[in-house]
């Protein structure tokens, strides 16, 4: 039940430490190289869905890039807000209201330093005052204590989380655009220093400027496309709650739902993926997911990575870029894992191709704890 939209285009942003450019003109830098692979230009867009810059939304973005979109959206529900991006513009070009759509973001985090730990604010919500005693830095200390919960019940251990890293580091060591890609082995991982318990500094996502842009558009228009255009077959997304003290359980999020419902749309089950790019700003994050989606039995996260099985010639190939935690992380990694989704199906990834990859999930979640998820299934025609 392939939904009716297809991905014509994606690029990166400039990646790493980036001072001589704003985060508008990165945009519009990844931008125009998303719409000449979809062989479109700035005129064709009708709508805009942008998160996570700040005062920098959809108008803004609008404004610069000298377009005045039909459809606006700025929705934040954190790093895995262009999951759900993709939802939303594949339900308004199914409904006829736009035809070709940009998600797009850009962050300069590391050259601004402008995205510090933060200790909770007992003015942010009615929740807060539940937390704010305890001094947490956000969202380390949220999700460690995800982290600790997971490993308490179901006897997840620092070995397996700090698989997760060295897996992902093997990725990135093929990938030149990857920020970190020196050696890293289990060892190293447990020898680093302790953040927050039971995390190690390796057990962290980086934090680099960069993000990316994506155009979205019917299956008539992606005819034209200069290079081959991606279907979506599934998009789903949810959420729990924000604040930690108001979730119910730690160990699993709206990611069993999102998951749930985006395979169903596919025609699709866990079993069918070639390539998986979860988020991975913690290394317990993409334990968590791999049970969420279906992959493994929930408690059954930790066993399953084990032995290689998110490496390359593993099988069940992750972060094939390098992920949040080697190759870039600006603050909000989703829509980096939707460009390499579709570089994955077009076979585009040069010494990290997975061989012959035809279906690819990318999960995003967001906020302090988990707080969303959203899933989007594409397909290989």
């Amino acid at each position: 039940m392939t939904r009716k939209a297809y991905i014509a285009g994606v690029a990166e942003t400039p990646l790493g430490k980036v001072v001589d450019q704003t985060e508008l003109s990165m945009v519009a830098l990844a931008a125009k190289e998303a719409l000449a692979e979809a062989g479109m230009s700035v005129k064709d867009i009708d709508a805009v869905f942008v998160n996570y810059m700040g005062e920098e939304g959809s108008v803004q973005v609008g404004e610069y890039l000298g377009i005045e979109p039909r459809w606006g959206d700025s929705t934040d529900i954190g790093g895995g807000s262009f999951e759900a991006f993709v939802d939303h513009a594949v339900l308004a070009i199914e409904a006829g209201r736009i035809e070709v759509a940009l998600i797009a973001y850009a962050s300069r985090q590391r050259s601004r330093r402008n995205r510090q730990l933060a200790g909770a604010d007992d003015s942010y919500s009615i929740w807060g005052q539940f937390e704010t005693p305890f001094r947490p830095l956000m969202p380390i200390t949220h999700y460690a204590l995800i982290a600790a919960r997971h490993m308490h019940e179901f006897g997840t251990t620092p070995e397996q989380l700090a698989e997760v890293a060295v897996s992902a580091r093997h990725w990135a060591r093929m990938n030149e655009k990857a920020w970190s890609r020196d050696s890293l082995t289990v060892s190293d991982v447990l020898d680093s220093p302790v953040i927050a318990t039971p995390f190690h500094r390796h057990d962290i996502c980086l934090r680099v400027d960069g993000g990316g842009a994506l155009i979205l558009t019917t299956p008539e228009r992606a005819r034209d496309a200069a290079k081959k255009a991606i279907p979506v077959l599934g998009a789903a997304h949810g959420h729990t709650a924000w604040n930690l003290s108001q979730l119910g359980d730690f160990t699993h999020s709206a990611g069993v739902r999102s998951g749930r419902s985006a395979f169903a749309q596919a025609g699709t089950r866990p079993d069918d993926v070639d390539v998986l790019e979860p988020y991975d700003n913690f290394t317990s994050s993409v334990i968590m997911q791999i049970e969420d989606l279906g992959f493994c039995a929930r408690g059954e996260g930790g066993p399953f990575v084990e032995e290689g099985r998110l490496r390359p010639g593993g099988g069940l190939p992750a972060s094939t870029m390098g992920g949040g935690l080697s190759y870039n992380h600006p603050g909000a990694l989703g829509l980096l894992l939707l460009v390499e989704a579709v570089r994955q199906l077009r076979g585009e990834a040069g010494e990290r191709q997975v061989p012959d990859a035809r279906i690819a999930v990318a999960h995003g979640i967001g906020g302090v704890c988990n707080s969303s998820a959203a899933t989007v299934v594409l397909g290989r025609e």
